[in-house]
């Protein structure tokens, strides 16, 4: 059974009837704020785009006052709220059904284990194998986190529909309850009056690891184990998933990321997952209340008594309990000492790290298991001893980032203030190249110096090394791993970072304590990425530094910015030969190349459904650990409770050791013939995107015109600046509000741009292409993750829509653009259904399908009130008071949509 079929008939009857629910409710809450003309005007909205009729509908949205638009528009963004929040709770229900029906599913983890297990290596694939899902603070998710909150009130209370039902729980106590907080919802302002801070984009993430991750990983990670065992492969050190973080250490284009708030992540990070383990040694404390007048426990249990400050007269012979105490004091001065900085002596001591705390742990489990007790220590004992080993006293390993030019900034200040040269930006790449390997290998000084005044760039960058070493020294060395590098472009790109980690005792010519990974990102830097990474692993000092890191090198590939430069098809197809090419250059250097995929949420930034996204990467470029960032709304879709957590995780694991064992090609001779075509393919299509996107006079003007970006970029979605230098400068637009803005307009330029022309110009050019690439979809999984992403972004796209955004722009010459972009939006549907062999979009998908009819209604109108406050605000018809509107409709189409950053 595929995902695609995991919702069943009854699985969408339910959803229908909580929908059905929701909207009367809605309705009532509505009817009670507004009154029922202003009600009766939502109805016959809804009937108009329900009717497809675009005419009355428009003319209808235009006779609205600014007062009417407040309640509809706050309506029709609420309303696909709670369809996704329904679709939701049905598919964690739907999860845990197939889960205890021991039904099949796509990438279901036994499955998968099952076929691992009859390999040879089974042992050793299953003990490395290691996916990292990034968090990052990428948020176009622009709910604001009292909405979250709400809406998981609201989930909460879905979940209880089926007990509803069965009478178990009584349905009008429910039904006030759910009215309650529709009620709260409508009468909240959705989205924030205030940018963000970086400091609250760290607190709004660590939500999820409190409801979610923590529980879902350690559970996973507990079956995976048993799992293993039951076909006799005992495994000791796996943990096929741990957390990433970018927020608080990504700094590229964002001023507001400092020491301050690098250590702030780390910090709170850190007390997130202490104060986990303190719940659940509270846990073990209360239930742990053997007598030592029944059972016997080891030596080293009695230690820990005898420690413990639990002098009650009733815990005289419970050993357990009192050792139980005992670690859980270590634990909050621990604690203490970790988020005060406190140096001050205790009563009791704390752990200098996170093996002292599991060894005692590990004693209590030791005791249990030699006395004849074992199953006592399977529970909450061992899933806190799992999570210790996953999450250490630091929860999520924090990336930190920068861009190269930062870098060379700050080396050529400390080259020039050492009296080494003096404008070390003039020289060739050989020079510098041979100027920093001198300075790594060969002389062990600093070129910093507390004498020398520095600029205000080099030493806010400076502090953040000092503080990464010293959060490394405190927490642990997986607290930061990798520094990230964007815009690499040439191996002394990567030598300057190694020199300013150098600065603090991060690098020496023997070894590394954080690892230099480069991000290609545009579709040139791709295509040199092997040159440079050929280059920089044939010195020995980065062979030292690879070992030091148990021989792997991490590369970070750039989704956004590849396609924004070169378009859908020519961006994933350089990702693909990317990937193809910095293995084998692993390969001849005897190390494990593995990739960090910089994947958005919707398809033109790397988005669409994981499992296949994993599984269509070239074989064998997944070694054991893949890397991939988690954006936005997606975030909150895949991770908002802990059922669709599990899932999610569950396929991530399941997909990437699937594409590590399994070829999943009917004849791997036939690869080449694959590839030829899609050069010729590609390169067609590249230059139809750029002679649009660079070349046509005109499409500047259509863009900023014809869609919401100026409104986007005003709009309090994080604390990153929407652009790295101006906002009317394309190549300069970050790739989030890009995407972000073809997604509101309903074009979703950035998924399929160039696709349509290039097959066609491929099928006429000899007879029997059509059917090359109809087999390539049926045979070539990268191919058929392409077509079916393309397939779907097509099904979110409205050209009646994107027209009536189009007659925004000012003159008729940037109004033809249009006309341009919907000849090859005809032209690229057809091609992939004939191609697909398809009558219809979505023809594979059926749950999106039917999700898509629920709420294309909804949202369809907030595009034609977006569009009408549009105008009002160009033609100063828009007070003040009333701009947020438009903020408000943004909220509700990306709500809508569900992948839209």
């Amino acid at each position: 059974m595929s995902v695609k079929k995991l919702e069943s008939s009854n699985h969408h009857k339910m959803i229908t009837e909580e929908v059905a629910i929701l909207q009367m409710l809605l309705e009532e809450v509505t009817r009670s704020m507004a009154g029922d003309q202003v009600y009766e005007k939502i109805e016959t909205i809804l009937a108009l785009s329900e009717q497809k009729d675009s005419i009355k509908l428009e003319k209808m949205i235009k006779e609205l006052s600014n007062d009417e638009m407040v309640i509809i528009a706050r309506y029709f963004s609420i309303l696909p709220l709670l369809i996704n929040i329904s679709e939701d709770v049905d598919l964690a229900y739907e999860i845990n059904y197939q889960n205890n029906t021991s039904k099949d599913y796509l990438g279901k983890l036994s499955n998968t284990i099952s076929e691992v297990a009859l390999k040879d290596d089974a042992k050793a694939i299953l003990e490395k194998v290691n996916v990292v899902p990034v968090l990052t603070a990428h948020p176009t998710q622009v709910q604001r986190k009292t909405v979250l909150e709400l809406t998981n009130h609201i989930h909460d209370l879905l979940r209880k529909y089926r007990d509803v039902k069965k009478g178990i729980v009584n349905q009008e106590k429910w039904l006030e309850e759910l009215r309650l907080y529709i009620n709260i919802i409508m009468q909240t302002d959705i989205i924030r009056e205030k940018k963000l801070k970086v400091k609250n984009e760290i607190t709004n993430v660590l939500q999820y690891y409190k409801s979610s991750l923590i529980p879902a990983i350690t559970k996973l990670t507990r079956g995976y184990k048993e799992l293993a065992k039951e076909k006799g492969i005992v495994l000791d050190k796996a943990q096929p998933i741990t957390m990433g973080m970018w927020i608080g250490g990504d700094r590229d284009g964002n001023p507001f990321v400092t020491s301050e708030t690098l250590e702030t992540s780390a910090m709170l990070q850190s007390q997130v997952i202490l104060d986990y383990y303190l719940e659940k040694l509270a846990i073990l404390y209360r239930n742990f209340s053997m007598s030592s007048t029944l059972i016997t426990t080891s030596k080293e249990v009695e230690e820990l008594a005898q420690l413990s400050h639990d002098r009650s007269i009733y815990r005289e012979n419970e050993p357990y309990r009192k050792a139980f105490h005992y670690i859980q004091s270590r634990l909050q001065e621990t604690l203490v000492q970790i988020s005060q900085k406190s140096d001050s002596p205790s009563q009791t001591p704390s752990y200098s790290n996170a093996q002292e705390f599991k060894s005692d742990l590990e004693i209590i489990r030791t005791s249990l298991v030699d006395n004849g007790d074992g199953s006592l220590a399977a529970g909450d004992l061992t899933e806190l001893i799992q999570a210790v080993d996953i999450f250490g006293f630091f929860l999520a390993s924090i990336d930190m980032r920068q861009d190269s030019s930062v870098h060379e900034t700050c080396v050529a200040e400390l080259l020039r203030a050492a009296n080494i040269v003096e404008d070390y930006s003039a020289l060739s790449e050989e020079d510098k190249c041979r100027i920093l390997y001198k300075e790594l290998a060969e002389d062990p000084r600093i070129l910093s110096s507390t004498t020398v005044e520095k600029s205000e760039l080099l030493e806010k960058e400076l502090a953040i090394y000092k503080v990464a070493r010293y959060l490394k020294d405190k927490l642990g060395e997986d607290v930061i791993k990798q520094h990230i590098i964007s815009h690499t472009e040439s191996v002394s790109d990567m030598f300057e970072l190694a020199i300013m980690l150098k600065e603090v005792g991060l690098v020496a010519k023997d070894w590394a304590r954080v690892q230099i990974v480069p991000l290609f990102e545009t579709i040139e830097d791709l295509d040199h990425s092997k040159q440079i990474m050929t280059a920089y692993l044939s010195y020995d000092i980065v062979k030292k530094w690879v070992a030091s890191n148990a021989n792997y090198q991490e590369i970070m590939l750039g989704y956004s910015d590849s396609n924004k430069d070169g378009g859908y098809l020519s961006s994933g197809w350089t990702l693909y030969k990317a990937q193809n090419d910095l293995t084998s250059i692993g390969q001849k250097n005897g190390i494990k190349i593995t990739f960090f995929h910089g994947r958005g949420g919707t398809v033109g930034r790397g988005g669409g459904p994981s499992y296949d996204a994993i599984t269509s990467q070239p074989f064998g470029t997944i070694k054991d650990r893949i890397r991939l960032t988690e954006q936005g709304e997606i975030i909150e879709n895949k991770y908002g409770n802990k059922d669709v957590a599990y899932y999610n995780l569950e396929m991530l694991i399941s997909a990437s050791i699937n594409r590590m064992v399994t070829r999943m090609l009917t004849d791997p001779n036939e690869i080449d013939g694959f590839r030829d075509n899609m050069e010729n393919i590609v390169a067609y299509s590249n230059n139809v995107y750029r002679d649009l996107v660079f070349g046509n006079p005109h499409f500047y003007d259509y863009f900023f015109e014809a869609s919401p970006i100026k409104e986007i970029s005003s709009l309090n979605i994080g604390s990153r600046p929407a652009a790295r230098k101006t906002i009317t400068d394309i190549r300069g637009l970050r790739a989030i509000p890009w995407v972000f803005s073809w997604s509101q307009n309903r074009v979703m330029l950035p998924g399929w741009y160039g696709v349509g022309s290039a097959f066609k110009q491929f099928i006429d050019q000899e007879e029997g292409n059509m059917a090359k690439l109809q087999y390539m979809y049926k045979k070539w999984p990268f191919f058929h993750s392409l077509l079916s992403n393309v397939d779907m972004v097509l099904s979110k796209s409205n050209m009646n829509i994107a027209f009536q955004y189009a007659q925004l722009a000012q003159n008729d010459e940037v109004r033809a653009v249009f006309y341009s972009i919907l000849d090859e939006w005809q032209l690229t549907k057809n091609m992939i259904l004939a191609i697909e062999q398809h009558d219809d979009l979505l023809e594979d998908n059926e749950s999106l399908k039917k999700s898509l009819e629920f709420r294309l209604p909804c949202f369809n109108v907030l595009n034609y009130i977006q569009i009408e406050l549009i105008k009002r605000l160009r033609h100063n018809q828009l007070d003040e008071d009333y701009e947020k509107l438009i903020h408000i409709t943004i909220n509700g189409i990306a709500t809508g949509l569900r992948n839209s950053g």
